[in-house]
């Protein structure tokens, strides 16, 4: 009898707090919100640095504490823009970023591609020693190499003060070779087996069946590209010496140095110079990330 008790009052004890829990459905609600409240604090966090950088460029006078994020609507102006665009010509630094920045990205698409291509698809002697060579490159600081690239593009090559002298010691990048290798190591090999059979080279397989399929690979290889030699300050400050081939973050960096005190809001002229180099960047992302996705490769092979 007492057995039957306790069962009985189990029972009803284990009914009770069912009907204290939340439902499945409130459940999964209250997990939704709280995943939507981290990302939203980690999206505030991680732009907030962006916000302050456009709300500093925008003061008249400089307000370099917490509360500057939130200044008065009186106090915003573009004076900073126009102080910093008298000082180093924006127009024209951005126009020596773009033709070396442009000219790095369509060398490196070009050799990229080839060596990709070549790692991942042909068959020769020294092939896993050339793979392992471009991996070493990958751990090799640019700073090492640095001296002896000058001594040889300055004074054996004459390029200084040359866009060809800037872009040279970038137009191999190990890692987009890397990520060509990998993505044309994932492409049906029965896609180049037929291309062969029908008396294809090995050019018009890479031109007409392999870089239509790695438009993928190579859209993350352009934006991977095009922050280096965007943002790259000591190579070009070394082979420029002419303020009108400077590439924006050199011009930006020597007004730092030695214009920076000459203008009325030295804080807010240079957080403007710094939003103008950094918006191109964002702009590049925000246009191609939709695209970083895999395209569906077996749809290419028939059964």
């Amino acid at each position: 009898m007492s057995a039957s008790v306790a069962v009985e009052d189990r029972s009803a004890a284990e009914d009770r707090r069912a009907e204290d829990r939340p439902p499945p459905r409130a459940q999964a609600g209250w997990g939704r919100y709280a995943a939507l409240a981290g990302l939203t604090a980690g999206a505030v966090l991680f732009l907030f640095p962006f916000y302050y950088m456009i709300i500093g460029a925008l003061q008249k006078s400089p307000n370099t504490d917490i509360s500057g994020a939130f200044p008065q609507p009186g106090n915003l102006t573009f004076d900073n823009f126009v102080a910093i665009n008298q000082a180093i010509n924006l127009a024209g630094t951005l126009l020596s970023s773009v033709i070396f920045t442009g000219g790095v990205i369509l060398a490196t698409l070009v050799l990229g591609l080839l060596a990709g291509y070549a790692l991942a698809q042909l068959e020769f002697r020294g092939k896993q020693l050339v793979f392992n060579a471009m991996l070493l490159l990958l751990i090799i600081p640019f700073m090492l190499l640095m001296i002896p690239l000058y001594v040889m593009i300055v004074r054996s090559y004459g390029l200084e003060d040359n866009y060809l002298g800037m872009i040279l010691p970038f137009a191999v990048n190990p890692t987009a070779v890397f990520i060509f290798r990998q993505f044309f190591m994932q492409v049906p090999q029965d896609l180049f087996d037929s291309a062969r059979i029908d008396g294809a080279s090995e050019l018009q397989i890479l031109t007409k069946i392999a870089v239509p399929l790695a438009k993928p690979a190579i859209l993350t290889a352009m934006i991977v590209t095009f922050i280096g030699p965007w943002n790259e300050f000591l190579w070009p400050f070394l082979i420029t010496k002419q303020a009108d081939m400077q590439p924006l973050a050199v011009a930006l960096g020597s007004f730092i140095s030695n214009v920076a005190g000459s203008v009325a809001n030295p804080f807010g002229a240079i957080l403007a110079g710094a939003t103008v180099l950094a918006v191109p960047a964002v702009l590049a992302f925000l246009a191609l990330q939709r695209h970083f996705v895999q395209s569906n490769l077996g749809s290419g092979v028939k059964g």
